[in-house]
C-alpha cells in the first residue's frame, strides 16, 4: 500500500514525542513493505531552531520525505497559522498528494502545515491522529496562561498571554467543516478522546494508543547507577508545563540519588539556573531515542511531573518497555497509563513523590516487581 504522512514536524526536524512516534510508525510500515511518503515543514522547525538538528536519524529506503521550506519561513508559517490553510505551501502540498496516488493519507500535527484546510487536500482514505489538543486549543496543550491545566475556556485571553496571534478562523466553523473530510479521527488515549468530545468535536473517533519498541530481554538487567550514583530520570521537552521546576527543589533536599534530565526546550535556561549548585542534578540535553534505553534501564524510576493534560504518556510507556517504574503526577492520560500498567505510582503532591522515590530506592525488589508489571503491560497493550 501507499501511505502519506502529513505533519508539521518530523525527525530530525522535530521537538517532541509525537514526531518520534510518527517516525516509528513510518519506519514500521516501511519495514513491512509499504511505500511511505512524509510531507513535513522545515520552515516551522526553523522558527524555533535556526541551526541544523543536533541528532541525526536514518530513514528506511521505502520512506520518501518531502521537505516543505521557503526562503521566508516566518512569513510562510505565519500565513498557514493565520489563514487555517496551507497558503504558500498550498500548490506544492496539493500536487504531492495528487501525484502520489495514495491509498491512505494520515494527518498528524498539521498546525503549521496548513491548519484544518490541509485536511481537504488529496483523495484517499483519510486518518487524522490528534497528538495534541490543537483542534480545541489555540496553544495546543490546554495549559491556561502557562500556569495550570485548563478547566475553564478562556481561549482569547490565554492566546494573547502566550504572545500568539489570534486565529479568527477558529470561530467561523472552519474546523468543523474541514473535519468532514476525515474518515476517522484517532486519539492516543481515552482521556484525550473525552476532552475532544466534551468540547464538541463531532466525527468518527477512536482511542488507539501509541506503540513503543520492546528491547531484547537480555538487555533488561542493569546496575541502577550512573557514574557510581543511583539516579532518577526525567525525559521530555523542557517547558514549564512538564513540571521539572517542581523536581529541582525536591532534589535540593534529597541527596540519596541523582536526577538526570534528558531533553531541550525554551525553559531549559531557567531550569539550569534553578539547579545551580546542585551537582547531583545533571542535564544531558538531546539524546537520540535509540540511546535513551540504557538510561531507562539504569534508573530507579522515571519521574513524570507534568502539570498539563498529556494525551498519552509516550515516555512512560518507553520506560515500562525497559523495565523502569514510573512515578507520575495524577493528571491527564499519564494517570490512565500508569494505572492500566500497574507499573508505578501516582502522586498529588511533591512530598508524595519523594515518598515513592525513597520507597523504590530502598526496596530494589519492589522496583523490579513494578518494572516487570510495566513491561508486561507494554507487551499486552502498547506494541
Amino acid at each position: 500500500m501507499r501511505f502519506c504522512m502529513v505533519t508539521t514536524f518530523y525527525p530530525p526536524y522535530h521537538f517532541g514525542g509525537d514526531a518520534v512516534f510518527l517516525y516509528r510508525l513510518t519506519e514500521a510500515l516501511a519495514e513491512r513493505g509499504h511505500a511511505v511518503d512524509v510531507i513535513h515543514s522545515v520552515d516551522a522547525y526553523r522558527l524555533q531552531h535556526p541551526a541544523e538538528p543536533e541528532v541525526a536519524f536514518s530513514h528506511h529506503p521505502n520512506v520518501t520525505r518531502h521537505l516543505i521550506q521557503t526562503n521566508k519561513p516566518m512569513l510562510s508559517a505565519l500565513a498557514a497559522h493565520q489563514l487555517g490553510r496551507p497558503a504558500v505551501y498550498g500548490r506544492k502540498v496539493r500536487d504531492l498528494l495528487a501525484k502520489g496516488q495514495y491509498d491512505v493519507i494520515h494527518y498528524h500535527n498539521i498546525s503549521l502545515m496548513g491548519g484544518p484546510g490541509v485536511l481537504r487536500y488529496g483523495r484517499a482514505l483519510k486518518l487524522y491522529t490528534s497528538h495534541e489538543y490543537w483542534l480545541i486549543c489555540p496553544t495546543h496543550v490546554l495549559f491556561t496562561f502557562n500556569r495550570e491545566a485548563c478547566v475553564e475556556r478562556k481561549c482569547i485571553r490565554c492566546t494573547l498571554h502566550s504572545r500568539r496571534p489570534l486565529q479568527f478562523w477558529r470561530y467561523t466553523g472552519w474546523v468543523e467543516r474541514c473535519l468532514r473530510e476525515v474518515d476517522h479521527l484517532i486519539t492516543p488515549s481515552r482521556f484525550a478522546l473525552e476532552q475532544l468530545r466534551a468540547q464538541g468535536v463531532k466525527c468518527p473517533m477512536q482511542a488507539l494508543p501509541y506503540f513503543v519498541p520492546i528491547p531484547p530481554a537480555a538487555s533488561e538487567a542493569k546496575e541502577l547507577q550512573k557514574n557510581g550514583r543511583p539516579y532518577f530520570l526525567f525525559v521530555g521537552r523542557l517547558e514549564k508545563l512538564k513540571g521539572v521546576q517542581d523536581l529541582i527543589p525536591l532534589f535540593s533536599g534529597y541527596r540519596e540519588a541523582d536526577l538526570i534530565i534528558v531533553g531541550n526546550g525554551d525553559y531549559a535556561p531557567q531550569l539550569r539556573a534553578q539547579a545551580e549548585g546542585l551537582d547531583h542534578v545533571r542535564f544531558l540535553g538531546a539524546v537520540h531515542p535509540s540511546a535513551i534505553g540504557e538510561l531507562y534501564r539504569g534508573a530507579i524510576a522515571l519521574l513524570a511531573p507534568s502539570l498539563c493534560y498529556e494525551t498519552f504518556g509516550l515516555i512512560a510507556a518507553e520506560a515500562f518497555a525497559h523495565g523502569a517504574p514510573v512515578i507520575a503526577r495524577r493528571i491527564g492520560a499519564l494517570a490512565e497509563v500508569v494505572e492500566q500498567s500497574g507499573g508505578g505510582y501516582l502522586f498529588d503532591t511533591i512530598e508524595e513523590c519523594r515518598e515513592k522515590m525513597e520507597l523504590l530506592r530502598t526496596e530494589p525488589g519492589l522496583r523490579a516487581t513494578l518494572g516487570a508489571r510495566g513491561r508486561r503491560a507494554v507487551e499486552e497493550n502498547w506494541t
